[in-house]
């Protein structure tokens, strides 16, 4: 049986003056129109053109995939907060919310790390990447890492349920994350707190140093290389990914790990911005900057787009 009290919770937002209402609303509207559109574009680019059916793209369309159910999760609600200054929402919706933010942002860290594993076979083995990194190992791993995040994440989330909620019933945040919502329990939170603990080290800490391991041998293994533009080729093919680990990573590093509990939320809203709302937009900005093959893609999807409407007219 729940242990729920609180029945609804007030999302005080941002708390903006009511003359920025409308430069909040049209920003995040952008924002979010550009991060679905963006990844959705990926996932077009990657399903149509035969130059980009390789495991590195598969695997960034899956990021694709996280990054839009991530910004869905969390925009339309800053959205309605923009609007409506007293927004309310159940208690239930805010644990749903929790729920698909937390999936999310722990397939962003297993499919990061998927994808510095298969970027250290093909640079530093080569020769064995093709038997390896074969169609059935992609989908066992994003198989895996959904079915791994959905599952892990219910675990502390049912955990959550459980304990009572005696209020107050305000959350200083734009959205429902962990701490906002155990802070309103009156109940022994040590459990949830143990549970999140093992199982971040689990599905984050350890990740990130697997990342970290993959790349100092990919940077060995391209010292080694004797070309110049052998090098630069090289290290091209993983630039785009380190990029969007160093961006994910930092900003979620620096929320949960770097700050401490007396640190002002508003600093804490505003980091949580960065990897809840930047990092999904700027994902396909920055492998489409960074790559030559997205960048073809791109040319030849809007040419054919063209070509198709001159025929039909």
């Amino acid at each position: 049986m729940l242990g729920i009290n609180l029945t609804i919770i007030h999302l005080l937002g941002f708390q903006e003056t009511h003359r920025a209402t409308f430069i909040v609303f049209f920003l995040f509207f952008v924002v979010y129109c550009g991060t679905v559109c963006g990844n959705l574009l990926i996932i077009i680019l990657v399903s149509t053109s035969k130059n980009l059916h390789t495991p590195m793209y598969f695997f960034l369309t899956q990021l694709s995939v996280s990054d839009i159910i991530l910004a869905t999760d969390i925009l339309p609600n800053i959205l309605h907060m923009a609007v409506v200054k007293d927004n309310m929402i159940s208690f239930i919706d805010c644990i749903v919310q929790f729920y698909f933010f937390d999936v999310s942002e722990t397939v962003d860290c297993l499919l990061l790390t998927v994808m510095s594993y298969d970027r250290y076979l093909a640079i530093c083995h080569p020769l064995h990447y093709m038997y390896i990194v074969n169609c059935p190992f992609c989908l066992r791993m994003v198989v895996g890492t959904w079915m791994m995040s959905a599952s892990v994440v219910l675990i502390h989330t049912l955990t959550i349920t459980t304990l009572n909620f005696c209020g107050p019933n305000k959350i200083d945040h734009f959205f429902c994350d962990l701490d906002p919502i155990l802070q309103l329990s009156c109940s022994d939170i040590t459990m949830v707190e143990i549970e999140v603990t093992i199982l971040s080290a689990l599905l984050v800490v350890i990740p990130f140093f697997i990342i970290i391991i993959s790349y100092i041998y990919i940077i060995f293994t391209i010292l080694q290389i004797p070309s110049i533009t052998g090098r630069q080729k090289a290290f091209s093919t993983c630039s785009s990914h380190l990029g969007v680990v160093s961006m994910y990573y930092g900003t979620l590093l620096s929320v949960y790990l770097v700050p401490n509990r007396n640190q002002s939320w508003k600093i804490t809203k505003f980091l949580s911005l960065l990897y809840t709302v930047v990092t999904p937009l700027m994902n396909p900005i920055v492998y489409s900057l960074r790559n030559k093959d997205l960048q073809n893609a791109v040319k030849k999807f809007i040419s054919d787009l063209f070509n198709s409407e001159r025929n039909y007219y």
